[in-house]
């Protein structure tokens, strides 16, 4: 076998040394490049090292469950004080306020203070979460800031308890990143061995918000390790393992969004999932570009950055007095969704209103992300396919499976990615397993 060739001018060493090309790539599309670039050979037996990353891993995912449910807590005790004037830590709903007109000051305070801690903390509190991840993995050796484990979960829990429409699982992929960052930076590791530990403490705060281990890991493969190999997935599944007992063992094992059985699909339900799929892969490009229009009209003001969140919580706050469940997390909204309780039309106002909220917010730079909304509007999506297939039955399509339907190929089209659009919906419900393969199918 011929040798490698010599590396091109401008090739990045420590991507090509750390690489081997005797394992399927992450993706298809990806072998072509790997072929053309001469990658060169090397194990991937796994080392006696690995054992100090798989418990550094093991210490991350229980410092992370316990980060996520403090950040869980904090959100709860904001949107209290914020909608409803009272000291606790429960969770809440902001649609039960009482404020009346004031209830559009509420998000433009949360946008001052996140402006705030953006402007004279860190700004990489800004932006999406997940993203931002990527961008330290691979041009930064998976180096984040110390103060992002401290700034991330507080201006999270602000923006998100003051109205935000988004979901507590981004900031918590985050912190759970940037904690394992830290421990990286801190002991004597590898830019690898930090990579996996990123990987580990961000996949470790997704499984302990929603108790779905498998999902997380596939989420890490995917979108921060860039490999699918023992010396990175070991210590990663393991951490998730680890977050996913201990929130257990605080919350009990009740799923997130609990799911009634789902019947095997029969041939037209194939037929509606590609359908359905391939609309909401066309609707999550829309999606993409609308946000990147948002920023950069943002962009385009006559005042400086730091009170743009402001400025994007004043929209929060005029749509949520209009529509009050567009407001904050919108878990509740789930349940409610999957118990069948929202008629056609008001879906409907609920999907347009929450969508321009979160876009107006997301593109304004606020501290949270943009992955639950664009899944949102898949499950709006796939709720709506629903409520018309009550009039119609599709020869084996149950009417309560669009909405995960929806949700996952919403997923799948905006991340680019399948295996997170079906893996990490399913796991995230627990009680509808035994229809995966077909699911797979959508936004492919």
């Amino acid at each position: 076998m011929a040798g490698p060739a010599t590396p091109p001018p401008g090739d990045a060493p420590h991507l090509r040394d750390g690489a081997t090309t005797d394992a399927l790539p992450v993706a298809p599309a990806l072998g072509a490049s790997l072929d053309a670039a001469r990658m060169p050979r090397r194990s991937t037996l796994v080392e006696p090292r690995i054992l100090l990353i798989v418990a550094l891993s093991l210490l991350l995912g229980v410092a992370a469950a316990f980060v996520a449910q403090a950040l869980v807590a904090l959100i709860g005790l904001v949107t209290n004080l914020a909608f409803h004037g009272r000291w606790s830590f429960h969770e809440a709903a902001p649609a039960g306020h009482a404020l009346g007109p004031w209830v559009i000051v509420v998000p433009v305070i949360g946008g001052l203070i996140v402006g705030v801690m953006a402007r004279w903390g860190s700004r990489a509190i800004r932006g999406h979460g997940i993203p931002e991840a990527m961008e330290q993995v691979l041009l930064n050796e998976s180096k984040i800031a110390p103060r992002i484990t401290f700034l991330k979960p507080v201006s999270s829990a602000i923006a998100i308890g003051t109205g935000g429409p988004f979901g507590a699982e981004g900031p918590i992929i985050a912190t759970g990143g940037a904690l394992g960052s830290f421990v990286g930076q801190v002991l004597r590791v590898t830019g690898a061995e930090r990579k996996v530990l990123l990987a580990a403490g961000a996949a470790a705060g997704m499984a302990a918000i929603f108790g779905s281990p498998v999902a997380a890991v596939i989420l890490a493969v995917e979108l921060l390790l860039f490999e699918l190999r023992p010396r990175s997935l070991i210590p990663v599944a393991l951490a998730t393992v680890v977050a996913t007992g201990v929130r257990h063992a605080l919350v009990g094992s009740e799923p997130v969004f609990a799911m009634p059985a789902i019947a095997e699909p029969g041939g037209a339900a194939l037929l509606a999932y590609v359908v359905l799929g391939a609309a909401i892969g066309l609707v999550s490009v829309g999606v993409t570009r609308i946000v990147y229009g948002v920023e950069d009209a943002f962009e385009k003001l006559p005042v400086h950055w730091m009170w743009w969140p402001a400025i994007g919580g004043l929209a929060v706050g005029v749509i949520g007095y209009f529509a009050p469940l567009t407001l904050g997390v919108g878990y509740t909204n789930i349940e409610r969704i999957v118990s069948g309780e929202f008629a056609v039309g008001a879906l409907a106002l609920l999907c347009v209103a929450k969508f321009a909220s979160w876009a107006i917010a997301l593109g304004s730079g606020t501290a949270a992300r943009g992955r639950p909304a664009h899944r949102r509007a898949g499950r709006y999506g796939g709720d709506l396919r629903r409520l018309l297939a009550r009039a119609a039955d599709l020869g084996g399509v149950r009417v309560r499976d669009h909405r995960p339907a929806g949700r996952a190929a919403a997923a799948a089209g905006r991340l680019r990615r399948r295996l997170p659009g079906v893996g990490a919906d399913h796991a995230q419900h627990h009680h509808d397993r035994e229809d995966r393969p077909p699911r797979g199918a959508r936004a492919g």
